[in-house]
């Protein structure tokens, strides 16, 4: 039973996703493109945590689903990143291929939740 938001896989998996960003352009001398696919990668995690601790106050998934469809969004600006990043020559396109088929995963998990919650969007007993 998922209790935290800790215990949810596409928070997790998000995780994976921050720290594998942070490592591969940890010296990339481009400030401006390393901070913003940092920060699209922390806005996946940090939108599942926050969506998920209002949604606990919340009598239903709508809250929930607004923020994962916020994660959502920036999981694809941080695939998109990821053909800039492979363009310009800041990782080969192996690496490249690798996180953005990383990305589409998460993604696709997060559209399953998504749709998972809107099924099941019933009011919470009290």
């Amino acid at each position: 039973m998922i209790q935290r938001f800790e215990d949810l896989n596409v928070w997790q998996l998000s995780r994976e996703l921050v720290v594998d960003i942070y490592k591969l352009f940890e010296r990339n001398r481009d400030f401006d493109f390393k901070s913003q696919i940092q920060r699209a990668s922390v806005s996946i995690m940090n939108n599942i945590a926050e969506g998920f601790e209002r949604g606990q106050i919340a009598k239903d998934n709508k809250q929930f689903v607004n923020f994962l469809n916020f994660s959502y969004g920036s999981c694809g600006e941080v695939k998109s990143m990821l053909y800039i990043a492979e363009d310009l020559n800041y990782i080969d396109e192996v690496r490249a291929k690798q996180m953005r088929d990383k990305c589409y995963s998460l993604s696709q998990k997060i559209l399953a939740f998504i749709t998972y919650l809107q099924k099941n969007d019933k009011p919470k007993q009290q």
